[in-house]
């Protein structure tokens, strides 16, 4: 049943599968499941090296059991917006902080901006995401304060003078190009150590051809995200057919 929740049996085939080498995908087809279930399954259990089958059924019923006690019997949960699926959405936000992680962003950075990133204002307040995420102000405090070194959310104050933190589109074309920046810099002190290390030597070499390739994939990031920006700044539209399609905002 490739809709319900994943049992112990099915645990223990993706463990099997992990010590087999299998990725993830595989692992996927051969339980009938999204590759994305798998994905989340495994990265917020410990990762592929340490993902054990008993300890993730475990935690996945410890999770449940929270659930229920955040939600007493009987209480009315609040309507989601425009019809959604609640649990649906709860997935959705599950695997996409998941991915983040995985791209090295810390657990509660990652909870923080997937939350920004699934609302539908795009901003939202300390004492919102406190509510929210169900986390202490510290922690909030602690995660947005990196996230904007980071340059993935901007500071920004509403008609009633509450301080919220945003995501738009201009903070993640400005995400990309500051990656870029960090990218060239890492080039430039490649090529530094070939005059440190002289010029000829087998080390030399290897920094150098570094700096020759971060370069060329740092030009490269630029010039799509210069490229692609247009696409940061446009409406789908729907067509006759029914299907979606971009529009742009500017005409």
């Amino acid at each position: 049943m490739p809709g319900g929740r994943l049992t112990q049996q099915e645990r223990q085939q993706i463990s099997l599968g992990l010590a087999d080498g299998l990725a993830y995908a595989e692992i996927a087809r051969r339980l009938d499941r999204p590759t994305s279930t798998i994905t989340r399954e495994v990265m917020r259990n410990g990762g592929p090296t340490a993902y054990r089958a008993d300890l993730a059924h475990h935690a996945t019923e410890r999770r449940t059991h929270r659930r229920r006690q955040v939600t007493p019997r009987g209480a009315a949960a609040p309507a989601p917006a425009h019809g959604r699926d609640a649990e649906a959405v709860r997935e959705y936000e599950e695997m996409f902080t998941t991915l983040l992680m995985g791209q090295g962003l810390p657990k509660m950075m990652s909870r923080v901006l997937t939350c920004l990133y699934t609302t539908d204002a795009g901003s939202l307040t300390a004492s919102e995401l406190v509510q929210r995420l169900e986390v202490s102000p510290a922690s909030v405090s602690k995660a947005v304060a990196f996230l904007e070194s980071q340059g993935l959310i901007r500071r920004e104050r509403d008609e009633r003078r509450r301080e919220r933190y945003a995501v738009d589109d201009d903070v993640f074309y400005q995400s990309t190009i500051g990656s870029a920046r960090s990218s060239a810099q890492l080039a430039e002190a490649a090529r530094q150590g070939v005059g440190v290390l002289g010029s000829g030597t087998p080390a030399a070499a290897r920094l150098e051809n570094i700096a020759r390739f971060v370069d060329f994939v740092a030009e490269g990031i630029t010039r799509a995200a210069e490229q692609a920006r247009e696409v940061l700044h446009t409406k789908a539209k729907a067509p006759s057919d029914g299907t979606a399609e971009p529009a742009s905002e500017h005409g």
